[in-house]
């Protein structure tokens, strides 16, 4: 098998990104692999302790982990992925099984952070929204499906993730092939995407 195109989405929380890679991985079609899942274990916390850590800085995944197995994937060699909670903040002990593609979707807000990822990546595309969008679609979603507080979402919005991406994700806006608009039809992302694979790949 040749070497798998491997397609970076990444952009500040709430952006879009999970839907973009959603939408290429059933058009491809290609496995996702979610940077997300690799947040380190923080079992040995307490719940209280485990709620205040700064969840947007680089130090708290396991980039050691992530590169190894997206190593593994651009190799053409399939990987098991942790399953994390996002609610009680753990690893589930579960695993994912990702096995080896023509194409793979590679997500997540600091994943043009680290240049040896970067250099693993055939396309990176950047998916920018608005703060305004972005703490509202983020309240939506934590709210509804990590079990939070209202208040508590806009604290921690205003504390960390958003002087978090102003330090860590804005700029890696620089390092991407193709921008999008996370508020633009979905669609049009897509096409857009798309056709930056076909000329990569030259078979879709």
């Amino acid at each position: 098998m040749s070497r798998p195109c491997l397609i970076g989405i990444a952009g500040p929380s709430c952006a879009g990104k999970t839907e973009l890679s959603r939408r290429l991985a059933t058009l491809l079609p290609a496995p996702i692999l979610p940077l997300d899942g690799y947040y380190f274990d923080l079992a040995h916390l307490s719940p209280a302790e485990r709620a205040q850590r700064n969840f947007d800085t680089p130090e708290v995944f396991d980039q050691s982990l992530f590169l190894q197995h997206l190593k593994a994937l651009a190799q053409g060699r399939g990987i098991s992925r942790p399953v994390y909670d996002f609610a009680a903040h753990v690893r589930t002990g579960r695993v994912e099984i990702v096995t080896p593609a023509p194409f793979l979707v590679v997500e997540g807000l600091l994943l043009f952070h680290w240049e040896e990822v970067r250099k693993l990546l055939s396309l990176r595309v950047y998916v920018d929204l608005d703060e305004p969008s972005c703490l509202e679609r983020r309240l939506l979603r934590d709210v509804k499906e990590r079990g939070r507080a209202p208040e508590s979402v806009r604290r921690q919005f205003a504390e960390t993730v958003r002087p978090m991406a102003e330090k860590y994700i804005y700029p890696t806006r620089s390092f991407a092939d193709l921008l999008v608009r996370g508020d633009a039809p979905v669609e049009d992302s897509v096409a857009a995407v798309m056709e930056r694979v076909r000329s990569l790949s030259g078979s879709i």
